[in-house]
């Protein structure tokens, strides 16, 4: 699969870490040294990016391990035609969707709301940046109310949002329509500046809630 370059994302990631570009090119030729700077410069985004698609701790941390211990074997394939986060980012979505695969779950609703009704119906087309989410202000509350989103609305918004993934590599990956994505991002987004109107105390009784689903 062609490596892509996310666009901008409302997560903010690091930039490019000192001495990354070293322990890659010796960690393939079997530096086990070298592979453990590369797993403690880049474990804690994994597992964030695990426990946001998951939304389950215990199964955030398995498919960590999982992640890194793919990448030991896939290491040598990287040819860094894209940021190597970029590139561990995507292993780690692929892992933790085919992991979902394997529990039977759905991944997005079956619902295809192509044109949604006047009254949510954004001023444009509902598959671009959304600037009243990107200027949130409050990352914490932000963060909490993405966890409480029902999985569906979570996965698309996470991967287009966050992860920067074009509708229709979502679309591929989710085994949907380009139109499907589209309109879990937009009701995603509506259900967002919903949780994030109101108080800490619903956002988080919220969670609680789809976390107990």
């Amino acid at each position: 699969m062609t490596e892509t370059k996310p666009g901008p994302s409302l997560f903010k990631r690091n930039p490019p870490i000192a001495g990354e570009a070293e322990a890659i090119e010796s960690a393939k030729s079997g530096d086990a040294e070298a592979f453990s700077k590369l797993y403690a410069l880049h474990k804690r985004r994994v597992y964030t990016l695990c426990l946001r698609m998951l939304g389950n701790v215990s199964e955030a941390e398995d498919m960590t391990q999982e992640a890194f211990l793919h990448l030991f074997r896939k290491i040598g394939s990287f040819r860094g035609e894209s940021a190597f986060s970029t590139w561990l980012h995507r292993l780690t979505v692929n892992l933790v969707l085919m992991h979902l695969r394997k529990k039977g779950l759905n991944l997005v609703s079956l619902e295809e709301t192509i044109n949604p009704s006047e009254d949510d119906a954004p001023k444009r087309d509902f598959g671009s940046r959304d600037p009243q989410l990107a200027g949130s202000v409050d990352r914490v509350a932000l963060e909490r109310a993405v966890a409480s989103l029902p999985p569906g609305y979570r996965m698309v918004f996470i991967l287009h949002d966050v992860e920067g993934f074009e509708h229709n590599e979502i679309a591929t990956m989710l085994e949907c329509s380009t139109g499907n994505s589209k309109s879990q991002l937009h009701k995603a987004r509506l259900k967002l500046r919903e949780l994030l109107r109101q108080p800490e105390q619903s956002i988080q009784q919220a969670g609680l809630k789809e976390a107990a689903q």
